[in-house]
């Protein structure tokens, strides 16, 4: 999601910020992957994901964005490492 990645990554309260220039930079730069465009049909699905495991929009939406895409892994620290989210995995790269 590259504008949950501009928000927070620019957000007024962070002491290390970016400026508007890096955070653009750093986007642009991360098209060079894949990007999953965020559709109806990934927002609808993204819903019934909240309510079923009781977690964000913002990280439902990182699941079912993933399902596009065709991943089955999600690396994240802020989702249940283990946690299977109907077919999509999520491992914390962080677990020692």
């Amino acid at each position: 999601m590259l504008q949950e990645f501009f928000v927070q990554a620019t957000r007024a309260t962070k002491h290390d910020r970016l400026t508007h220039k890096q955070a653009s930079d750093f986007i642009e730069s991360f098209l060079r992957f894949t990007v999953q465009d965020t559709t109806k049909s990934i927002m609808f699905a993204t819903l019934s994901t909240c309510k079923r495991f009781g977690i964000s929009y913002w990280d439902a939406t990182i699941v079912e964005a993933a399902r596009v895409a065709g991943c089955n892994r999600i690396l994240s620290e802020d989702l249940n490492d283990g946690q299977d989210y109907n077919g999509i995995r999520v491992e914390n790269p962080f677990k020692s």
